[in-house]
């Protein structure tokens, strides 16, 4: 499986006038800036990695999974949906991209 390594930025979760919904993060991806950009990463995995204090399965490190589920906007800002919501402490983060 091949991976690429990129900065990526969450923004915020999906939200509209009164209602926030944390399952669709907003995340920006380095270097992308337009809309058409924005197409080669739909239905791209991705992974959000962080470390935990209690080890398990031997290691450390745990990951969450997300798939980049649609443009939001023109500016190249994608939606995303991981498989548990992520923390809101993770608003820099490193995701892995994997084809």
């Amino acid at each position: 499986m091949l991976w690429l390594n990129t900065y990526c930025f969450m923004l915020f979760f999906f939200r509209s006038k009164v209602n926030q919904y944390p399952n669709t993060s907003l995340v920006q991806i380095e270097g992308v800036n337009t809309k058409e950009e924005v197409a080669w990463y739909a239905g791209k995995k991705m992974t959000y990695i962080y470390k935990a204090k209690v080890k398990k399965n031997g290691t450390h490190y745990r990951c969450i999974w997300g798939k980049v589920t649609r443009p939001h906007g023109n500016s190249g800002i994608v939606r995303a949906k991981f498989k548990s919501n992520l923390p809101p402490k993770s608003m820099v983060i490193i995701l892995k991209w994997f084809f």
